[in-house]
């Protein structure tokens, strides 16, 4: 076993400082500000637990930051980038660009989810959930279009309504959906090195949390495997609201809370990185034993901070307000004591660098 070095002591570069990789068996919050270097120093750490675990992991990456961790960086060393090289890396891209889709089956949700995807409440919309309760279609034969004519020739006026529902949302029509076909699932279920799953170019703004939604609920589904499994959901203020709105939301703010709550002793652990403390539901932060803090300046986030870490002193929560970009606080069960650190470099190529000014080439 080797610890994961991921950069040195921000007050001797000299002194290397590492991760027990031991304690990603907690749920770990990643924290920072925009510019502050959160989703490179995230990848450090990343490729650290690829280079030295078998701990598979799954990102959820809502902006492609993370689809070339399969890319060795020129200049990075060559041991580091051949055993790169040789992990199994899967990316599923969303979107109409090339490459494997991230798709699931509508069929594998659970009834509640698929009523939260249809707008359908149990108790207003009693009918048509029942149905949605009652119905039965194997993944092999699910045919949308077959469905819906069957739904209106019953003569039934709940699946009547429900295949006018279906329709008038144009729900079934959403890239996301596998009809039929392979999902991640399965993928996630083999257990590769790191899967990720690109997540920000569907076409309707649900997809995204429906797609993380069923995702979740397999995993959770099959917890009792006690297979282990790193859940990394970058930009995490998306899928785990405090305040969710929509159906969707509530259901995978309510199965993130199960998981942060119950997930650890089935082997599912959480990795949530977001930009401030206050944008993760509170019942999710909580349940975080590991803190990877970077440059945070709001006053409110700080004091959030400081209050759910109290195993870290509030002085030392304080400094975040002035780190420079690539600074971290690191404390928690992966490391003996919190130490502050200047984050190290890449091993693989970055995918979501900062878009740069274009500058004249002859200034007037």
């Amino acid at each position: 076993m080797s610890d994961l070095t991921i950069g040195s002591m921000t007050d001797d570069p000299t002194e290397s400082v590492r991760l027990d990789p031991r304690r990603f068996n907690r749920h770990t919050f990643w924290c920072g500000q925009s510019g502050s270097g959160k989703t490179y120093a995230l990848g450090i750490v990343l490729e650290q637990l690829l280079l030295h675990t078998e701990l598979p992991m799954l990102i959820l990456d809502p902006n492609a930051d993370f689809v070339r961790l399969a890319e060795a960086r020129s200049g990075a060393p060559a041991a580091h980038a051949e055993h790169i090289a040789q992990s199994d890396i899967r990316v599923f891209r969303s979107g109409h660009g090339e490459g494997q889709k991230v798709h699931a089956r509508y069929v594998d949700l659970s009834p509640a989810a698929k009523a939260a995807v249809l707008q359908i409440d149990p108790i207003t919309d009693a009918e048509e959930y029942n149905v949605l309760l009652h119905w039965d279609a194997g993944a092999a034969d699910f045919d949308a279009d077959e469905m819906l004519r069957e739904f209106r020739a019953s003569g039934d006026p709940a699946r009547v309504r429900l295949a006018n529902r279906m329709e008038n949302l144009q729900v079934l029509e959403w890239d996301l959906w596998s009809r039929g076909a392979g999902s991640v699932v399965d993928v996630i279920d083999e257990r590769p090195a790191a899967t990720i799953l690109d997540l920000g170019g569907f076409d309707h703004p649900a997809e995204p949390k429906v797609a993380a939604l069923a995702v979740l609920e397999q995993l959770w589904a099959r917890r009792e495997s006690r297979r282990p499994l790193l859940i990394v959901i970058d930009e995490a203020h998306n899928i785990c609201s405090p305040e969710p709105r929509t159906a969707v939301e509530r259901a995978l703010t309510e199965q993130l809370v199960q998981i942060a709550a119950e997930g650890r002793k089935f082997g599912l652990w959480l990795l949530l990185s977001t930009q401030r403390p206050t944008k993760i539901h509170p019942n999710v932060l909580s349940q975080c034993d590991n803190l990877g803090l970077m440059r945070v300046n709001a006053p409110r986030d700080i004091a959030e901070l400081a209050d759910v870490f109290g195993f870290v002193g509030e002085d030392d929560i304080r400094r975040a307000q002035g780190f420079a970009q690539g600074q971290a606080l690191f404390a928690g069960g992966f490391i003996a004591q919190p130490t502050f650190v200047q984050m190290g470099e890449r091993v693989t190529e970055e995918a979501g660098g900062d878009v740069v000014v274009p500058l004249r080439t002859d200034p007037v």
